[in-house]
């Protein structure tokens, strides 16, 4: 189902790929504005092509790509190729290090419709145009967005682990705490065979739905100004992914929490004390006082419907009344109603705080996504929230039962750890791409088969 395609992809020269610490950025979601800034001081980072600044971001990003082709700052591969990256990684508490497995390469931009890539999240309109904006000015990308396949036979790690024997560079991600590794599969059949695993696979976008969309957004506009003479070859039909095996115990989803800046919806319009908010949920849950808030995260895990709850400096652990379930009677799927963020946001933000509906929630800028367990108690203590939600992760298996089901979870329901790195990798998507004469081993019927 899913046509991927080798890329002779873009890197930093190789003088300044043996430094490639400096010049990797993450994305935002994982970095401090102090941290931002360090970044963007470094006039080579690649932060300036990801996320330029300036009043014209993407005429910044043009100019600055343009520049560090004149000055061979950036050059790219000879052969195209698919690009094996590991991420090893260790989460808090646990002795264990995990290596995530994947590639990244060029997939087709398909539509949602067309079922193929398969998403779980809601965009902001805003948010694709920016990114939108950015690639049809500069029609080069510069972090991959992260899709999962299932093959539960791993018939392509034996792959990736004989092309890490021989790795492009590697870099200790001080960001996150991982270490990521990059190297390369220029061999053709190898290559093919990557493609007819994909061919009989869906792809479930796990991170980067803006930038997909952006992506779609520029395919579009790019067919609009072709017309009838697109063949569906051109190199704007494609975009950057890097994909993971969803079958692998070394993909991880971490939970991210709750923070409710104000309790809204009391008499008068004012905001909810912290009795009357117990107050509300009392109809839904059962409301447990506990002696401690450090081990909240502990004790729902594994709990179906079940939260820990800091408000006022007191500690509950929270858990839905099976017969409450049935009032959910938003208009989704059994596998959306079934998941506890679904539960949380209908019983705590619509039921008790008068939220009306996935879009209110989505636009209330009273609620704040935070993942570390520590920084939602400090934040409550120090006044800056009322109260924090605590929530399990969202487990693989119920990412795919909503993928499936047509749906999206409610907003922030995922993080997949570690997150990918910009400046790992470059993918052009301009005109001059097409035609470089290794087009015709890695398309049509032969390709899609895994035949030489």
């Amino acid at each position: 189902m899913a046509e991927i395609q080798p890329l002779r992809g873009w890197r930093y020269a190789p003088a300044l790929g043996a430094d490639i610490d400096a010049y990797v950025s993450p994305l935002f979601d994982v970095v401090s504005p102090r941290q931002r800034a360090a970044l963007y001081r470094n006039p080579l980072n690649s932060i300036h092509l990801a996320v330029p600044q300036g009043d014209d971001p993407a005429g910044a990003a043009l100019a600055t790509l343009r520049r560090w082709e004149a000055e061979g700052v950036l050059r790219q591969d000879a052969l195209p190729g698919i690009y094996a990256y590991y991420q090893y990684f260790r989460l808090p508490g646990s002795a264990r290090e995990y290596c995530r497995k994947g590639f990244m390469c060029h997939i087709r931009a398909y539509d949602w419709a067309e079922g193929v890539v398969l998403r779980h999240e809601n965009t902001l309109p805003a948010s694709v145009h920016d990114r939108a904006a950015l690639l049809a000015r500069t029609e080069f990308q510069t972090s991959a967005t992260h899709g999962l396949y299932r093959d539960d036979a791993f018939e392509l790690e034996t792959y990736l682990d004989e092309a890490m024997q021989s790795p492009l560079y590697q870099t200790e991600d001080d960001y996150q705490g991982a270490r990521d590794v990059l190297a390369v599969v220029q061999d053709a059949a190898v290559i093919r065979r990557f493609q007819a695993v994909l061919a009989g696979r869906e792809v479930i976008l796990a991170d980067g739905h803006h930038r997909y969309e952006g992506a779609l957004a520029h395919r579009h506009a790019r067919q609009a100004q072709a017309g009838p003479a697109a063949t569906g070859r051109e190199p704007w039909n494609y975009h950057l992914m890097y994909l993971t095996n969803a079958a692998s115990d070394d993909l991880r989803i971490l939970p991210t929490h709750r923070l409710l800046l104000d309790l809204p919806g009391g008499p008068g319009g004012r905001a909810l004390s912290d009795a009357e908010f117990l107050a509300r949920l009392g109809p839904y849950f059962t409301v447990l006082p506990l002696e401690e808030a450090t081990n909240l995260p502990e004790l729902i895990a594994g709990k179906r419907w079940a939260f820990g709850l800091y408000l006022g400096g007191l500690a509950y652990k929270i858990r839905l009344r099976p017969e409450a379930h049935a009032l959910l009677d938003w208009d989704t799927t059994a596998e959306v109603k079934d998941l506890d963020l679904t539960v949380l946001h209908y019983f705590v933000l619509e039921r008790a705080l008068g939220l009306r509906g996935p879009d209110a929630q989505r636009a209330w800028p009273g609620v704040a996504y935070v993942r570390s367990f520590a920084e939602c108690l400090q934040r409550v203590d120090r006044g800056e929230a009322r109260a924090a939600l605590i929530v399990n992760e969202v487990s693989m298996a119920e990412v795919e039962a909503v993928c499936h089901s047509g749906a999206v979870m409610p907003a922030k329901s995922t993080f997949f750890y570690p997150k990918t790195l910009a400046g790992f990798l470059f993918s052009s998507i301009a005109d001059e791409e097409a035609g470089n004469g290794f087009d015709q081993y890695f398309q049509g019927p032969a390709a899609s088969a895994g035949l030489l």
